[in-house]
């Protein structure tokens, strides 16, 4: 396999004291981020991608140490979607999460212990608040676009919403405005999966060598179940058995027991009750001569996040006057679909940046971004 971007650097920028949307204060919020390709003199190439519920701020490129490239390495990289020859891309873990920046895992200075159920609730909101102190901190005025799927789709729709002024564009892709019952149905299970694991101790067992590995494998089997779709568990498992067993079952333990090993019980807790909580319908201004263009893309075997609610936030979005396009791939791969090797969607969105660039560059009457 082709490494493209060797040696990539997980970095951390000291947000220091950060106050939350419901007033509550995280004392010494340290971000992990990375960043791709190089910030050109403008300082107007710069896109920020945002992760989805499981992923972090290690999007593309290998670290020396690791066995595989970042989650989305198929699209970041140079000549790729997010052509990193042409952009400044950035990647930060969320707030919350549990691979750098702070979360439940955090130590607590007021206490000398993990924060645990300590840890205040967070949102989408704050998540992005402290993307866009991160922005500010590398120095740029105005990201050329923010892109991310699921989870990162709804922080791009929470940037159009709460920070308009700072983005040219955006392209939050297979996500929604808000949940469905479904949805939220979805997640409670996994929640409470967790909490039935007899190692859950309320969310204290932060230093008592005890966790609830077994819960957390239970919830991520049925989250995964839900990214996936019927066509795809048929191509790869149908009804065959290995002694006695179903091969579906034994894919979904292992990919189970496999995440609770690199994966903190109480963020799953806290991120899944703020993608619940999450809605910004009626939450857009009506369009300006300068508002952000938008690409949403969603997938036609989706069935967590189907089509028709992309839809719905491009027809709201629409009714304001804002420059919006919606783009349905056909693809049989669920939820993940966003995620895979997926050469439509790489030219859509490299289609779009382009365009973006070029206008941007007509407006300003400064070089193009793809000379």
């Amino acid at each position: 396999m082709e490494r493209i971007l060797e040696n990539v650097e997980t970095r951390y920028f000291d947000l220091g004291e950060f106050i939350l949307e419901s007033g509550a204060t995280i004392d010494d919020v340290e971000v992990a981020y990375e960043t791709y390709g190089q910030l050109n003199a403008d300082g107007n190439n710069a896109i920020l991608i945002t992760h989805a519920f499981s992923g972090d701020a290690h999007a593309a490129g290998w670290h020396d140490y690791a066995e595989k490239s970042g989650w989305w390495d198929n699209m970041i990289g140079p000549g790729k979607a997010f052509d990193t020859n042409r952009y400044f891309v950035i990647c930060s873990n969320v707030l919350g999460g549990c691979a750098g920046t702070a979360g439940p895992s955090l130590l607590n200075s007021a206490t000398d212990r993990p924060y645990g159920s300590d840890f205040p609730q967070i949102t989408i909101g704050d998540m992005v608040a402290v993307q866009e102190r991160l922005i500010d901190f590398l120095g740029i005025d105005k990201l050329l676009s923010v892109a991310g799927g699921s989870m990162g789709g709804m922080q791009a729709l929470q940037w159009l919403a709460a920070y308009s002024d700072r983005v040219h564009s955006a392209i939050p892709i297979a996500t929604a405005m808000q949940h469905t019952p479904q949805q939220i149905a979805f997640n409670h299970i996994q929640r409470q999966a967790i909490m039935a694991d007899p190692n859950w101790q309320d969310g204290d067992y932060c230093g008592t060598g005890q966790s609830p590995n077994r819960g957390l494998a239970i919830a991520r089997m049925l989250g995964h179940a839900t990214y996936t779709s019927d066509e795809v568990l048929q191509r790869k498992f149908g009804r065959r058995k290995t002694d006695g067993i179903f091969e579906v079952e034994s894919y979904l333990d292992y990919k189970g027991d496999q995440f609770a090993k690199c994966f903190d019980a109480n963020s799953y807790i806290y991120l899944t009750r703020a993608m619940d909580n999450f809605d910004v319908s009626g939450s857009f201004e009506t369009a300006e001569h300068d508002s952000a263009k938008i690409l949403v893309v969603s997938f036609s075997s989706d069935w967590l996040y189907p089509p028709w609610q992309s839809e719905e936030t491009a027809t709201e979005l629409r009714s304001l006057g804002h420059d919006i396009e919606h783009v349905v791939i056909e693809s049989t791969a669920g939820h993940d679909s966003f995620l895979l090797e997926n050469e439509v969607q790489a030219r859509v969105i490299r289609d779009f940046l382009a365009r973006i660039a070029l206008d941007l560059a007509s407006c300003e009457k400064v070089p193009s971004l793809l000379d």
